[in-house]
């Protein structure tokens, strides 16, 4: 926690140039050096980075409590009539499917273990569709905005297999509740994610 706190007042400092008036002026003294300049800009550079990733980190951590709440209301306790387990109600072929062999009184007693599961999903979904997000990704499809994060979601809730049917031929996938993928992906679409 103190790292964090720590980490937030350098950036706040960093982008109000606080710590760079500090570091380049004793008093009343300006840069008079090339390397002073070099490290004024430097410093610039690391804090615009640093606010960058932390807004991507921010825009993550919406779109999974959007997800999640969507999906069992943020509750990692919960299994459907259907044995979907946890807060993003993974299946067992699918946790299987990334690695992940534990118990359900393990993965629904491990908040930890469902967000490494959720990331390890979406990475992988991301790989698999990489070549859809490159193309369609920015685009409006029948009057509904597409984005990486909102294929992601659609991948989430039909699988990778039916995102790419979506985009090949048009057919829309609906789950055991009649939630079409075409839903998610116009919902979650638009979070600014940068998966990597």
């Amino acid at each position: 926690m103190r790292k964090q706190i720590i980490f937030s007042t350098i950036v706040t400092l960093l982008s109000f140039g606080m710590i760079d008036s500090a570091a380049l002026n004793d008093g009343n003294r300006t840069p008079n050096s090339l390397t002073e300049i070099k490290q004024s800009e430097e410093l610039r550079k690391q804090a615009e980075e640093l606010k960058i990733k932390q807004y991507h980190q921010e825009e993550l951590e919406n779109f999974l409590d959007a997800i999640g709440f969507r999906e069992s209301s943020n509750d990692y306790t919960v299994t459907n009539r259907w044995g979907y387990m946890g807060k993003y109600q993974f299946g067992r072929s699918t946790l299987k499917g990334l690695g992940f062999k534990v118990t359900k009184k393990e993965f629904l007693s491990n908040p930890q273990l469902q967000e490494e599961a959720m990331m390890a999903l979406l990475l992988h979904n991301k790989e698999k569709l990489q070549k859809y997000i490159d193309v369609f990704d920015g685009q409006t499809i029948n009057g509904m905005y597409i984005s990486e994060s909102g294929i992601l979601a659609a991948a989430h809730l039909g699988g990778q297999g039916s995102v790419k049917r979506y985009f090949k031929n048009g057919k829309v996938f609906k789950d055991g509740n009649g939630t079409k993928i075409t839903s998610y992906m116009d919902i979650f679409s638009g979070y600014d994610i940068k998966l990597n």
